[in-house]
C-alpha cells in the first residue's frame, strides 16, 4: 500500500482534480490524503479574522463569494444527478453551518471548527466524483482517526488502534481519500496539525499503516538546489536524506512541512516529493540513504528577529547563560540560531508572541538589542562542514552584511543571519558562488 497526498493546488480546480483522478487511478491499493482547495484556508481564515474582530457583514460576504465557487465547481465536476443533488447539498450545508457561526463568540475551538471545512469539503467533493468514474473510493473522515495529546503532538497509539479498526469495519477499497491537517485534541474537539500539516498527516497515516512509500505531490518537481521563486536556473535534486530534508523544511524550504520526516524516518519508509502537473518526472526520493556530500540546497527562513543580550559585568558570569534559556524556555520559545562573545550571546527566533515578556526578564540582568526584519540562509548537505568545495560559500561575505554565522553545530547545515532585504540578492550570489562557479557532488 502507498500513501499518497496532494496539496491546495493539485486539487485547485477542475482539470487538476482530473489530473489527480488519473494518477491515482492505477490499480495499486492506496490512501490518498487531501488538503484544502487553494484559496480555501486562507479565506477561512480571513472568515475567523473579521467573526473575531465583530466584523459579521464581512464574513457573510466572504462566505457567500466562497459559496459561488463550490457550486460553480461541483456544478461542472459531477455531472452525474444523483451524486449532485448529494454533493451540492453537502457543499451548502457547510457553509449554512459557517453562516450560522458568524456571531457566535470567537474562541480556538470556533476557528478550528471553521478552519477544518476545507478538508472536509475537498475531500467529500472529490470521493464522489472518484464515484461517478467508477473507482472503488472510499471516503475516511480523518476525524474519526487521528487526534493530538495534551501536548499537541500525535496521539500515534489511538490513531494506529482506530485507523486499523476502520479500515477492518470498511468495505475494501483501491482508494481511501481521507484529510490533511485536521484532527481532534484530547478533549474530542475538532483541532489541526498547524497550516503544512496535511504533509505530516500523510507520514503518520504511512508510518502507523507501515506502507511501501509515502508520497507529497505537490506543483513543483521535488526539492531545487534554491528558492525558484526568487532564483533563475535552479535544478531538482533526485536524492536526499531524512536528515538533509529535514533541515531544509525546517529553513524555509516550502514544499515539505517541518515535521513531515520524523514519523517514517525510523521505520526506513522512503518519501517522494513529486509533481502533479509533471507526473513523469522523477521529482526528490528521501529516505536514510545518502547520496553524495557537499552543499546539496539552499533555503531561506523570514520573519526572524534577533535579540543581542549583553552580561551587565564585563565577563560572562556562572549562570547568565542558564539565566538566558530558562526565559526562553518559560515562554515556550524556541531558538534557531545562537553565538556567544566574551560578554555577550546573540540568538534568533521566528515567535515573537510573548517577545515583550521575555525583553522585560532580560533586561534585569543584562543589556538588550533587538532586531526585527531578519532572514536565515541556510544551506544544507551531508557533512558540507567538512567538504573542501564549502569554503567558497564565505565569498557572500565581500557583498552582503552577515550578521550571524552558525558553523559546526550540525555536520549537515550552515546558517547565515542577514536582513530580509538583502534575502533575495544573497540566494542569487549563492547560487553563483556554490553550484555555477564550480562542480559540487550531488
Amino acid at each position: 500500500m502507498l500513501v499518497l497526498k496532494f496539496g491546495g493546488t493539485s486539487v485547485g480546480s477542475i482539470e487538476n482534480m482530473i489530473n489527480v483522478k488519473n494518477i491515482i487511478n492505477n490499480g495499486q491499493q492506496k490512501v490518498v490524503v487531501l488538503s484544502a482547495m487553494s484559496g480555501t484556508t486562507n479565506a477561512l481564515v480571513k472568515i475567523t479574522d473579521y467573526i473575531k474582530n465583530h466584523k459579521s457583514d464581512d464574513a457573510l460576504i466572504v462566505i457567500d463569494a466562497l459559496r459561488n465557487t463550490y457550486n460553480k465547481t461541483i456544478k461542472k465536476l459531477i455531472t452525474n444527478p444523483e451524486l449532485h443533488k448529494t454533493v451540492f447539498v453537502y457543499v451548502n450545508d457547510v457553509f449554512n453551518t459557517l453562516e450560522s457561526l458568524v456571531n457566535r463568540l470567537y474562541d480556538d475551538i470556533l476557528y478550528n471548527q471553521i478552519v477544518s471545512q476545507g478538508e472536509l469539503l475537498s475531500t467529500f467533493i472529490f470521493s464522489h466524483y472518484l464515484q461517478q468514474e467508477n473507482i472503488n473510493a472510499v471516503l475516511l473522515p480523518a476525524l474519526d482517526f487521528m487526534r493530538i495529546d495534551k501536548s499537541n503532538e500525535p496521539d500515534n497509539y489511538y490513531i494506529q488502534q482506530n485507523l486499523n479498526r476502520i479500515l477492518k469495519e470498511t468495505a475494501q477499497a483501491d482508494i481511501y481519500i481521507t484529510q490533511g491537517f485536521i484532527s481532534r485534541d484530547a478533549e474530542g474537539n475538532i483541532a489541526n496539525l498547524q497550516r503544512g500539516g496535511s504533509d505530516y498527516t500523510a507520514t503518520i497515516i504511512g508510518s502507523v499503516l507501515k506502507v511501501e512509500e509515502v508520497q507529497i505531490w505537490t506543483d513543483i518537481d521535488g526539492f531545487h538546489n534554491n528558492d525558484p521563486r526568487f532564483v533563475d536556473n535552479t535544478t531538482a535534486i533526485s536524492n536526499l536524506s531524512f536528515d538533509e530534508s529535514a533541515e531544509l523544511a525546517y529553513f524555509g524550504a516550502k514544499i515539505l512541512h517541518p515535521q513531515t520526516v520524523m514519523p517514517v524516518r525510523a521505520l526506513d519508509i522512503p518519501v517522494r516529493l513529486k509533481n502533479t502537473m509533471a507526473p513523469e518526472a522523477h521529482g526528490t526520493l528521501i529516505t536514510n540513504q545518502v547520496h553524495g556530500e557537499g552543499i546539496k540546497a539552499i533555503a531561506a527562513k523570514d520573519n526572524i528577529t534577533a535579540i543581542k543580550i549583553k552580561s551587565a559585568r564585563m565577563l560572562l558570569a556562572h549562570g547568565f547563560l542558564k539565566k538566558v534559556f530558562e526565559i526562553f524556555e518559560r515562554y515556550e520559545t524556541s531558538i534557531d540560531m545562537i553565538t556567544t562573545s566574551e560578554i555577550a550571546v546573540s540568538l534568533t527566533i521566528d515567535n515573537t508572541t510573548h517577545l515583550e515578556s521575555i525583553v522585560e526578564e532580560l533586561e534585569r540582568f543584562s543589556v538588550v538589542e533587538v532586531d526585527n526584519y531578519m532572514s536565515i540562509v541556510c544551506l544544507v548537505g551531508h557533512a558540507i562542514i567538512f567538504h573542501p568545495d564549502t569554503p567558497n560559500l564565505f565569498q557572500i561575505l565581500q557583498d552582503v552584511t552577515v550578521r550571524m554565522i552558525s558553523y559546526g553545530g550540525s555536520n549537515n547545515n550552515i546558517s547565515l543571519l542577514i536582513n530580509t532585504s538583502d534575502k533575495n540578492e544573497t540566494l542569487k550570489k549563492l547560487q553563483r558562488y556554490v553550484f555555477e562557479s564550480h562542480t559540487v557532488l550531488v
